[in-house]
């Protein structure tokens, strides 16, 4: 296939990709109105997050949290005016970027005084004022509750007047202990269970932190120069194919597809182009959407403060990376990885214990396999450092520390023998590589496929579909040839997606 027409089809693959993208506005619109109300709590002192029956079914759909509560009120009525600082001092503990548990509950609210919502009220049999109901966030997308229902999985709060009343009966619906002056980030209530395969399920949205929080410190560390622009290029690509999350890979391949604007390769010296915070011309890009970052972690979320977070959500995403990858794709995804982790981890010491690893393989690797099983031993050898650092140093956390990976309650059959004196290992390599692609793969992304059979449109899927496609220019072509297309053919692609942008009628902003 010749230059030319891989420029076409790459073209008319972004094209379509934009058009198919436009479907997925309108529910993202509701939701992200409601996160800027989140911005702004500070200023009216409303935690709990405000629903109406136009938002109702997306934002409970998009939730990472494992519960919600919802308040059927009317604004008129005094005694629900008298219970909202009760209701608040509640959701101060759940919801939004400074909370103190955050990701486990969201607290929200439906005014059923309001004209658009008196249906939404009716199909869940509203009665009084207030009535609180508590369930899986799914379970009231498109639902409803009858009061004579034998079965449902959304209950009504019977005893909740009070905010004391209402965190005793969350406590005892969930077996926990938390408090109304519990504060922020010291975690003691955080579950340790790491027999618990499923807890990596809330993990994606780690992902997607960790994620925006690296483009973050690539730019305010003004990061992006001649010598490192094609590694991030050549990274950038690999997140558009295999990246986890649908939206990060949709927010890559915008950011992609403008990269030549701007960061041109021709221009030695990108300072002109950087604004005084070091993020210049990207900083309007949300690479993983306008809700992330969130300021918070679920599954990667310490016990202490400043422990696990970005560098876990970080080796997670590498993991998840290395078991979505072809046979073909193997060498590049670990020159892809090795020179994102020495060029813009900013770490010192852990940047080059990991280059030291990746300088040690002589030889490429041609299977996906054996470049998951390299990084898993990559990783469980930074853990063996870490172990002895944290244990002379104490600032390990009690919670969580670090271990060789995966311990035998979850994969038993990893383990063909174990010296406990020596704490040698010998492991069953094709027992651990099965672990791996279903733990990272299968089990990390069912969190999204639960969500997506509660009723995400046909678009979603083709758009994911579309985004696959785009292997064409990050398979096994050699490094060298994909650092060129992505320099070239990303600009051609620019030119090609601004012209067909001006031909179609304006796009209304998310608002």
């Amino acid at each position: 296939m010749s230059g030319i027409n891989l420029v076409h089809i790459l073209c008319l693959l972004v094209f379509s990709y934009t058009v198919a993208s436009d479907s997925l506005l309108g529910s993202r619109r509701s939701i992200l109105r409601v996160i800027d109300n989140e911005s702004n709590r500070g200023v009216h002192g409303d935690y709990a997050v405000d629903l109406n029956a136009t938002n109702f079914d997306a934002v409970l759909r998009d939730t990472p949290a494992t519960f919600a509560v919802v308040e059927f009120f009317a604004h008129w009525c005094p005694a629900c005016r008298n219970y909202k600082p009760h209701y608040e001092k509640v959701a101060r503990l759940f919801n939004g970027p400074d909370a103190v548990h955050p990701g486990i509950i969201l607290m929200t609210r439906v005014d059923c005084a309001s004209k658009i919502n008196s249906k939404l009220c009716d199909k869940f049999s509203v009665g009084h004022y207030p009535m609180l109901f508590w369930g899986p966030p799914s379970k009231f997308v498109a639902g409803g509750w009858e009061p004579k229902q034998e079965k449902s999985d959304i209950h009504v709060i019977d005893n909740g007047r009070t905010a004391d009343q209402l965190l005793n009966w969350i406590n005892k619906q969930m077996g926990s202990s938390y408090g109304l002056d519990d504060e922020k980030f010291e975690n003691e209530h955080l579950s340790s269970n790491v027999s618990d395969p499923g807890q990596v399920a809330r993990a994606v949205y780690d992902i997607e932190e960790a994620t925006s929080t690296a483009l973050d410190i690539i730019l305010e560390h003004k990061m992006i120069k001649p010598d490192t622009r094609a590694s991030l290029i050549k990274f950038l690509q690999l997140l558009v194919v295999h990246h986890p999350s649908r939206r990060c890979r949709k927010g890559t391949a915008e950011l992609l597809v403008s990269f030549d604007d701007l960061y041109p390769s021709k221009i030695w010296s990108f300072s002109n182009l950087e604004g005084d915070d070091g993020k210049g011309a990207l900083m309007n890009f949300q690479i993983c959407g306008k809700d992330v970052p969130r300021g918070y972690w679920m599954f990667c979320r310490g016990s202490k403060n400043d422990t696990r977070g970005f560098s876990c959500g970080l080796w997670v995403l590498m993991h998840s990376l290395s078991v979505r990858i072809e046979d073909g794709e193997s060498q590049l995804t670990f020159t892809a990885i090795c020179d994102f982790v020495h060029n813009f981890f900013i770490c010192e010491e852990c940047r080059q214990h990991f280059y030291e690893m990746c300088s040690s393989v002589s030889s490429p690797f041609n299977k996906a396999r054996d470049f998951s099983l390299w990084l898993w031993s990559a990783h469980n050898k930074v853990n063996e450092r870490l172990i002895k650092e944290e244990a002379s140093l104490g600032t390990g956390d009690p919670k969580f520390p670090k271990m060789i990976w995966p311990p035998k309650q979850l994969c038993s059959s990893c383990y063909l023998a174990h010296d406990q004196r020596s704490n040698k290992i010998d492991w069953n390599q094709d027992e651990v590589y099965k672990f791996l692609t279903t733990y990272y793969g299968k089990t990390l992304v069912s969190l999204y496929k639960d969500k997506d059979d509660l009723g995400s449109d046909k678009s979603a899927s083709a758009l994911e579909d579309l985004v696959a496609s785009t292997n064409a220019f990050a398979v096994p072509v050699g490094a060298a040839l994909a650092i060129a297309i992505a320099s070239c053919a990303f600009g051609a692609l620019a030119c090609y997606w601004r012209s067909q942008q001006k031909s179609r009628k304006p796009r209304r902003t998310w608002s």
